[in-house]
Order: C-alpha cells, then structure tokens, then sequence
C-alpha cells in the first residue's frame, strides 16, 4: 500500500551545482517515478500533472473544496439547452519570454490560443492522452466526425465551445492539464522537442531539465495574478524537483531537511507517522516541527468480475450470479481490513463505488455491505454454487496489493470459496483488465475530475473497456437511462439524486466488491505556509510561501486552514 504525503519542512537544502539558487526561496520536492513531459496534452499521471501544472494554467481550477473558480477564464456563459459555453479570457496574460516568439517576448495570450491547443490534443498526430476529455462530448457534424467549429474563437478575448449533447460536469473537465493553453508558435519550433520546452502561462517558468537528475522552476515575474494586498505571486523564487527512485532514500532526504515536500512512501514506514489507531504521532510532528493531516483522497478499491456473458463457456458461472458475488461482498470485514492492514489509512467501503471525497457520497442513501458470514453462507447457497465444479477462481493482482488479496483470500475461505492469486506486473495486469482477458481482478479509480459521473461513467454500457472505463461490461438498461439524464442535469442537487440511485444499482447488482476509500496523509512544517490542497491530490505552489522556522512559525500557526485570496485587475 502507498501513501500519498504531503510535506514541508526547513532547511536550506541546497545540491551541489545548485549554487544560483543559494539564498532565495526554493521549494523542493522529488518525483520518485520520473517525468515524462513538461507538455500538458501527455499530463496523464501525478509526475506530469504536478509540473505542468507550475508552468501553465487553464480556463478553471479547482478549489480545496473541490468546486470549480476560474482561472484564466474571466466571464462564462451556458446556454439553455446546455450545449454552447461562451467563455470570455483575462486580458494582459502572458506567455514565458521564449526564442519562439519575435524578439524573444512572450505575448499576450488569446481565444485563438485555445482553439488551438484543444483541437491539437485531438490531432492524431499529437497522440495526446488526453484525446478522450473531448472526443465523445463536442459537436458532431451529419457524419457524426467531430465539426470543425465545436470550437471558435468568436474574438480576442472570447471563445467558444459547443457540445454535441448536454454534459454537466464539463466546466470540471476544463480545470484538466490536457486543457491548458500552449502557443503554437513554439509547439511548431520544438516539435516533439516541446515536452523539454515548455511554454506557458503559469506562476513559473523552466529553467533547467536534467532528465532524472533535476528540474528547475523560476518565478514567472510576468505572472498576472495578485494576492488581496496587490503582491505579485508566486511568492517563490524558485521550486527544484529531484528524481530519487528509491522511496527510502527520498524519506531520508526529507528527513534531512533536503526536501520540503514528500509524496508517497512505503507502507513499512507508516508506523513512523501514524499510531495503530490510525491517529498522527505527536512525537514526530514535535520532532520534525510539523502538523500531520489525514483527509480523503479520490480513489476507490474494488475487486471486479467480469459480467460479459459472452466470456465464458459456462453461462451459469458463478461470476454471473447476483447472489454469489453478494455473498463475497458479506464476506469481508472492512473495517479489520483498514485497521490491521492499512493502518487505518483509508476509509471503509461500506457504500457504493463513488468515494467519501464526494459531495455526493452519503453512506446513509447508499448504504453498502456490512460483515455478516451468515448471510454470505445463506447468499451462496441460494446462488447454487458448486465447489465440486468450480473448486477455486483466479484472481489477478500487483505485487503492491498482494496482502490485500491474502486478506480476502481467507475471508472467502471461512465460507467456503477458494481463491488463486494470480500477481503481475502493473503494465500487464492494466493490459489483461483493459482488454477483458480476465474475469476476477483487482481495480482501483483514481479521479479524473471532481465529479461522480467520472466513478459511475465505470458502468455504463457505451464505455466499455478498452475504450472506455467500463471494465467490468457492467450493462443495465435502467442504470444508462439514469446515467443519461445526469449528465445533462444541472440542477446539482437532482443530480446527486440521480447519482445515488445509480450508485445504489451498483451496490444491489454488484458488479464490483468496494473494498475501501483512500486517504491521504500531509505534512506541513513551520517555515512553508499556504500549502494547498484537495482530495484530488493537486499541487498548486502560486501562493506558497517559505522561509526560517523562526520567521514564519508563529504566522503558519495562527493562519492555519487560512486561505491567500487572489484578485484580479
């Protein structure tokens, strides 16, 4: 199991060949995984996200609350029918100073800016991974090909988005990375050479890229957002990124004071942090002048069957059977799975598939599957399960969740299904899910936006795997019907509603066993202040401060949970 850390601590932390930047205000962090692309149309995963998103910006953003605030993105307008946004962008916005630019002067950004850079990630010769936040949403000619005017731009300052069927939560979809601006003039000078030239709008700016060595972020001195008082941000001088791919080594380096930021360490190292009760240690934030935070995180857990028919030889398995794979959802006990092996990092999946994160989550609607080995045994014998036929089912998994499944694995034993656990590599084992290759498997859903329609786009019978997210080919006409209305409900509160009730379809023909949703841990010490964040995992640095422990001790602790507002002119 990984956690996901924040953390900010003091020390100056200064590398050797890093001398320029002795002095000023530095923001480390390390990026245990490496980084791929600085372009935003390949921000696929937290690497890319999380350095992308220091050096450009997009028309919406995200606040801790998870609602959406604009960004660039100065006026919007949705028609009545749903289907057209008008959205007027900032004035005076400018790209980074770049060679690809007359005179090397970055210039004012423009509606223009975003026809383009959205129609790019379209573009097959991009082979953005990000293709699919538009493709099933925009305006489709009488061919049913993407119109070439789902996106205009009606002047300078105003651009225009037409959809080719209502979709709620797209204003979300515009807060992505995928969406963010870049200039054509220096995609066309650096070609596939951009993923190490970025331009863009952002509160920084690159200076340095030494693929798995270093990456360097300056203060984009041109950056047009200001706090309340009329300062320029960032407040930042500079944020350095290392590439240490061994996790102990990286804890060890924070622990130096080499880093002011930690994200994801190993489960061994929980108990150095969290009590068994799942509480933070109060030595260790003593010890290292630290708060511990331990809030949501928008992932969900799951086992899944594979409900394809078509699949199997045998039409009475097991797998298709409601009440089978409810007498395996009886059959495990969440919370002992959270505290004995999560450390109650985690919360237990005693709803339905969309997280705690959610606005919409309310386990008292949605009401899960409790611990109760009798009613498993009483569900599988009503299935009619035959051990004698099926004397034991494979299930696929990853090193990484390897006690997990051995957990479930004796829980399944007690009332009599066995279980062979099958690991493989993560690349391999996404392969085989995606594909339908396997019929019993272990899933996760990280969000791609803060929306519910995002966990329950999961089961509806369009989107099947690999094209989409379906990867259970879950298929119920009335669950698509609910799924179809949502989408084109504004209403937030209806569609909450509409989200329970698809949420609960879930849960009664459960396609997927809900094991537990994640948590997050942060660390903050005393000498950063303003370290943002949201169950989405964003790092946003524009309004981070730093400096001594002593200096800013006192002002981080009597500001705490305070937010920096920003202004515009």
């Amino acid at each position: 199991m990984l956690l996901v850390l924040f953390a900010s601590c003091g020390g100056d932390g200064n590398n050797e060949g890093q001398n320029d930047l002795a002095g000023k205000k530095v923001f480390r962090y390390n990026q245990a995984e490496g980084l791929s692309s600085l372009d935003p149309a390949f921000a696929r995963n937290q690497a890319n996200i999380w350095a992308t998103t220091q050096l450009f910006s997009g028309l919406f953003e995200l606040t801790d609350e998870l609602y959406t605030a604009p960004n660039l993105a100065d006026t919007w307008k949705i028609s009545e029918d749903g289907l057209v946004y008008t959205i007027t962008i900032q004035k005076g916005v400018k790209f980074h100073d770049n060679d690809c630019f007359e005179g090397g002067e970055g210039r004012e950004l423009k509606a223009s800016d975003f026809v383009y850079s959205f129609k790019r990630i379209l573009d097959p010769a991009t082979a953005s991974t990000g293709a699919w936040v538009f493709r099933d949403k925009i305006k489709a000619n009488e061919n049913g090909e993407i119109a070439e005017d789902w996106v205009t731009a009606v002047d300078d300052y105003t651009l225009q988005i037409t959809l080719k069927e209502p979709f709620a939560p797209f204003l979300e979809i515009l807060t992505m990375p995928y969406t963010f601006p870049v200039p054509q003039e220096a995609v066309e000078k650096y070609g596939k050479d951009f993923r190490t030239n970025p331009v863009g709008t952002g509160p920084f700016k690159l200076q340095t890229w030494k693929e798995n060595n270093t990456l360097i972020m300056v203060k984009n001195e041109d950056y047009w957002r200001k706090d309340i008082n009329g300062k320029g941000l960032p407040y930042l001088d500079a944020v350095e990124v290392s590439f240490i791919n061994d996790k102990n080594q990286e804890l060890l380096t924070f622990q130096q004071g080499n880093l002011d930021f930690v994200s994801g360490i190993l489960s061994a190292s929980v108990d150095l942090i969290l009590n068994k009760d799942g509480q933070p240690k109060a030595e260790f934030e003593k010890e290292h002048k630290c708060k511990i935070f331990k809030e949501p995180y928008l992932n969900t857990e799951y086992i899944g069957f594979m409900m394809d028919k078509s699949v199997y030889e045998d039409p009475n398995h097991p797998f298709l059977n409601k009440d089978f794979r409810k007498a395996l959802n009886y059959a495990i006990n969440r919370e002992e799975l959270v505290s004995g092996l999560l450390n109650n990092l985690g919360r237990p999946g005693n709803s339905g598939i969309v997280p705690a994160a959610l606005p919409s989550f309310d386990e008292d609607v949605v009401k899960g599957y409790s611990y109760d080995t009798k009613k498993a045994e009483e569900l599988l014998k009503k299935s009619g399960y035959d051990a004698s036929k099926y004397p034991s089912f494979e299930l696929y998994t990853t090193i990484q969740s390897k006690d997990i499944i051995e957990y479930l694995k004796n829980q399944w034993n007690s009332i009599g299904v066995d279980v062979n656990i099958q690991i493989n590599q993560v690349p391999q084992h996404q392969e085989m899910v995606d594909n339908g290759k396997v019929k019993f498997f272990r899933g996760s859903w990280l969000g791609d936006y803060p929306d519910a329609e995002n966990y329950l786009s999961m089961f509806y019978s369009k989107y099947y795997a690999p094209a989409g997210p379906n990867k259970t080919h879950f298929n119920n006409a009335k669950f698509d019907s609910l799924y179809n209305v949502a989408k084109e409900t504004n209403d937030g509160f209806k569609r909450f509603d509409l989200y329970q009730q698809m949420d609960n379809i879930i849960v009664d023909e459960a396609p997927v066993i809900v094991l537990f949703y994640d948590e997050v841990i942060r660390l903050v010490h005393s000498n950063v202040k303003n370290l943002e964040s949201n169950p989405m995992n964003v790092l946003k640095l524009e309004k981070v401060d730093k400096g001594d422990a002593e200096t800013l001790a006192a002002s981080t602790e009597s500001s705490e949970g305070s937010e920096v507002e920003i202004i515009t002119e």
